[in-house]
């Protein structure tokens, strides 16, 4: 079974969005993990929809699946990264990120992504661990009713240092939402320690909505280069072609925006000198 590869766009940040399409289709990737931000199809802009009709288009011409992320680092407060999220004490804040979720869905719907992959944010100091899961939990259930009326899969990421942040985490989270899906990054896992990367797509290998893979260093939440870090990479495509997975499989290399016209090719060589 041959994997299909996508590139995220939070790693090609100073690229123009066209541009970045480009780049990650003439690499030979069969799909992009598309970034909402102020510059890659701004979900706020007053001609939003039309948009995603003109990048639908190009993603067909380009042959290009999609994944819509929703991790942006200053699209809802330019003074707060990630500010913001469903567990912010401030009660309009927090509709502003259920409004922002339900809007990706929307936007995912209009281009026919796989999913839509968020998180629950980083409790502020102060705030009971109690009370910010009953934030969670409301903010939640209108996401998932909005997926299901869109008809789009809604993918839930746990991430080092926020509310949930391990795969065990998402277990709790699913019995109680079984409409939420998993957004599995694997370079997360090496970061909490938890479970080995190519064990948790084997336990959840029927929760998957999406795959991020990158390297990584245990306890290190950097995301690298593949052969930077730690990460058993044969292991991990080896465990994805094991279970049959068929949706995007996306590289995310965050902090590789200012060389993306080399990184973006790189990745893909890379890939597919292991497959080889």
């Amino acid at each position: 079974m041959t994997l299909r590869y996508a590139y995220n766009t939070n790693g090609a940040a100073n690229h123009r969005l066209d541009d970045a399409l480009r780049l990650i289709a003439d690499a030979g990737y069969a799909g992009v993990a598309l970034t909402l931000d102020h510059h890659h199809l701004d979900p706020f802009a007053g001609d939003w929809e039309r948009e995603c009709e003109r990048v639908a288009r190009l993603l067909g011409d380009l042959g290009l699946g999609s994944v819509i992320e929703t991790g942006a680092r200053y699209l809802l407060d330019p003074r707060q990264k990630h500010e913001p999220t469903l567990i912010t004490p401030d009660a309009e804040g927090r509709a502003r990120r259920v409004a922002f979720l339900n809007r990706a869905l929307d936007v995912a719907k209009r281009l026919g992504s796989e999913t839509v992959s968020f998180w629950a944010g980083v409790p502020k100091a102060g705030v009971d661990h109690a009370q910010a899961c009953v934030w969670m939990n409301e903010g939640l259930e209108q996401v998932l009713d909005h997926a299901e009326a869109v008809g789009v899969d809604a993918s839930f990421e746990p991430e080092p240092g926020m509310l949930i942040e391990t795969v065990a985490d998402y277990d709790a989270l699913a019995a109680r939402h079984p409409r939420l899906r998993l957004a599995l990054d694997t370079g997360h896992c090496l970061v909490t320690q938890d479970i080995e990367p190519a064990d948790a797509i084997r336990r959840y290998a029927t929760r998957l909505g999406t795959v991020a893979i990158e390297d990584m260093r245990r306890g290190d939440h950097t995301h690298l280069p593949f052969g930077q870090g730690d990460m058993d990479m044969p292991a991990v495509l080896n465990a994805l072609d094991a279970i049959g997975f068929t949706r995007l499989v996306c590289v995310e290399l965050s902090r590789e925006s200012p060389r993306a016209h080399a990184a973006i090719p790189e990745s893909i060589d890379y890939l597919r000198n292991l497959a080889r």
